[in-house]
């Protein structure tokens, strides 16, 4: 086969502002600010470019990371790209991170593994869900998104098995079972981190792990191992397979689906099995409760946006808090180190799951949010008064449900819906002042007084909410609009914290 579109020379990475761009684009243009596309595909496109990183360069310790640049580090990756040049072929005799003798599995459409298109008799709602043909810039975006991010369900073609003898493609009766999702999606979809730079190549610097540190993980016994291209598995359960499972080079792209791209589709069937969170193993940029009986991870939720969760995101500065993200505190750690503005980035997918089915239905969506912090974002002090505010927050949120629920029972109808879509209104009016709050908390002798302007601010987000979802325009509906109002004052940390 012929060897064509070179994923190192070829424009094919979403960036913003910069449209689509190479590989060598990536590491030789300063500029470029960050990852274009759905939230997903930044997350996957951010993994891959570690791993390349990874690759070029893995520091020892902090020490031997506090020598590295982001310009030297991007010259160092030019020359590894350099050195695999071949590698990179999305097409030809070993067309990158594709298994060639998959191809006797069935054939899908690009649509049946994308979640945003509606296939089958799907209902279509957005022109943007019509299935339509892909270039090759999006055929190779969508490759690098399955390799952690694919969906579990039955459009998994497992009746051909690589690996002599492996059993986990199959079900109890011996049939080829229903494939299981990606170890960066799980059950729900996780909610991935990470601390961005004022470029590609910086945000690359930040979060570049040291073999110190992921040896301190516990996660990853085989080290940063050997990046799949440079030695792809010949099965599920390979030696190179079992490699790959125990490294973190695995982790960053973990080839949990075996994919052929060809001009009317792609062959697909399950990969490398990698464990869960439940099995004491995440993904770096996943925040995760490892310890104790009862593993647990921080799940999208559309409801309830990223910025919501930044106290559990930047638990790791308090030893009282369970939730921890491994990126986020190695990219943290280094960036107030330096003058430039510091940016948490999370985002990813919710998904439904029904009998190992996993698909995207009724709420569930991407989201994603970037918060910029202030620079000594890691003084306790700061980070406990975030904490009371935002429990604060929360315990109006809890007023406003309250309230509404209360005036829809003084006017006799349900108002369960009505009163979660006032508390969801009530987020999104205050989502436009959380940097704000940031900084207040953080702001040291003016604190009182920024945040005491800002609880202002906040109520009338709440009057507002609730005022929009409980019409006065009767007699009835004034009176109970009267009696259920909520009632100043709304901020009360010691009752918030109460109500917990």
């Amino acid at each position: 086969m012929t060897n064509r579109f070179n994923l190192i020379d070829e424009p094919w990475i979403p960036v913003a502002g910069a449209g689509r761009v190479s590989l060598a684009d990536i590491f030789s243009n300063p500029d470029l600010r960050t990852f274009g596309g759905t939230p997903v595909e930044k997350i996957a496109l951010f993994k891959l470019v570690m791993a390349i990183a990874q690759a070029a360069q893995t520091p020892a310790d902090e020490a031997a990371w506090q020598d590295l640049t982001a310009a030297g580090l991007a010259a160092q990756c030019r020359e590894y790209l350099a050195a695999h040049h071949d590698a990179f072929f999305l097409y030809g005799d070993q067309p990158f991170l594709q298994m060639p003798t998959i191809k006797a599995t069935a054939l899908q459409a690009y649509g049946a593994v994308r979640p945003d298109v509606s296939t089958g008799n799907t209902t279509v709602l957005l022109e943007t869900q019509i299935e339509r043909p892909l270039s090759d810039a999006e055929r190779a975006v969508l490759l690098v998104t399955q390799m952690g991010f694919a969906l579990g369900g039955k459009k998994t073609d497992n009746s051909v098995v690589l690996s002599a003898g492996y059993r986990r493609k199959q079900n109890d009766k011996g049939k080829p079972s229903t494939g299981k999702p990606g170890p960066s999606v799980e059950f729900l979809g996780v909610l991935h981190s990470f601390i961005e730079g004022p470029s590609i190549q910086d945000t690359v610097l930040l979060n570049l792990m040291t073999d110190d540190g992921i040896a301190r993980s516990q996660m990853f016994p085989g080290g940063v191992g050997v990046a799949p291209w440079e030695a792809m598995p010949t099965g599920e359960d390979c030696g190179v397979a079992r490699r790959l499972v125990q490294s973190l080079m695995g982790r960053l792209v973990p080839l949990c689906r075996f994919c052929l791209l060809m001009d009317d589709g792609l062959h697909y069937s399950e990969g490398i099995l990698h464990p869960g969170y439940k099995d004491g193993v995440t993904d770096p940029t996943s925040t995760a409760l490892l310890t104790g009986k009862k593993p647990a991870v921080l799940w999208v939720d559309p409801q309830k946006r990223p910025w919501r969760s930044v106290t559990a995101l930047l638990g790791f500065m308090n030893a009282g808090d369970a939730m921890f993200c491994r990126q986020v505190q190695i990219g943290m750690g280094r960036a107030v180190q330096g003058d430039n503005p510091i940016r948490l980035w999370s985002g990813g997918l919710r998904v439904s799951s029904n009998a190992g089915e996993q698909y995207v239905s009724g709420a569930d969506d991407f989201v994603e949010s970037d918060v910029t912090l202030p620079p000594n974002v890691n003084d306790d002090l700061g980070f406990q008064e975030l904490k009371s505010e935002m429990e604060a927050l929360d315990a109006v949120s809890r007023t406003v449900y309250a309230s509404v629920s209360r005036y829809c029972a003084e006017l006799k109808v349900d108002g369960k819906s009505r009163a979660a879509k006032a508390s969801e209104l009530y987020w999104q009016l205050c989502e436009r002042h959380f940097e704000d709050l940031l900084n207040a908390c953080y702001a040291g002798e003016k604190k009182a007084e920024a945040l005491s302007s800002l609880h202002r601010i906040f109520t009338e987000c709440a009057l507002r909410s609730f005022d929009g979802f409980c019409p006065q325009d009767t007699a009835r509906q004034l009176d109970a609009w009267a009696k259920a109002r909520p009632k100043a004052p709304l901020f009360n940390r010691e009752k918030a914290r109460k109500g917990r």
